[in-house]
């Protein structure tokens, strides 16, 4: 199983690169936000609970995450591994996908860190609000979000350095170029 946590800042590419590698792999690409919105639109029980909490503007709650999680993986039948995009964001959410994991004989195969200079995420995603009129990306709000993530997802850096799963990518320029880098770090890791 290659399973794949792709990280970086908003703006950096994940989506982009996480359905790239996952077509070129035959990988499933887990996006956290579209697990949540199909749990939901699928009207599931873990979908019900999730709607509570965002009905009330709360964050959800990291168990939570990980039972919508579980039950996703468990869906997938023949699986040659995962792409998780948008999760995990904490070293808590680090620690329980590695045990879900483990319980079922896998693990993080590697942790592809997109790295983009800091105004040019900013100039990507004022781009892209331009363009789908997302309200969320203006300036103010961009650098808002730039800080949480520096605050409360950065560590995670670390952390995946500490297990060993950590790779740099430089994730400027040219989107094949970057594509090309992460495969032959995925290449290597096989």
């Amino acid at each position: 199983m290659l399973n794949i946590v792709i990280f970086g800042a908003p703006g950096s590419g994940k989506g982009t690169q996480s359905e790239r590698v996952a077509e070129k792999y035959g990988l499933n690409h887990i996006s956290t936000g579209d697990v949540l919105r199909a749990e939901i639109k699928k009207g599931t029980e873990l979908g019900k609970t999730a709607q509570q909490f965002i009905d009330f503007g709360q964050l959800i709650p990291d168990e939570l995450m990980i039972d919508i999680l579980s039950d996703v993986l468990d869906g997938l039948k023949d699986s040659r591994g995962v792409i998780f995009d948008g999760f995990p964001r904490t070293i808590k959410q680090a620690e329980e996908l590695k045990e879900m994991l483990n319980m079922r004989g896998q693990e993080v195969t590697i942790m592809l860190d997109l790295d983009v200079p800091e105004e040019e995420l900013i100039e990507r995603l004022v781009n892209r609000g331009k363009k789908s009129g997302r309200a969320d990306d203006n300036e103010e709000t961009i650098r808002k979000r730039l800080d949480v993530y520096h605050q409360k997802t950065c560590p995670l850096i670390d952390w995946y350095k500490k297990n060993g799963k950590y790779e740099h990518i430089e994730g400027s320029g040219d989107l094949v170029k970057i594509t090309d880098e992460i495969c032959e770090v995925i290449e290597k890791k096989k």
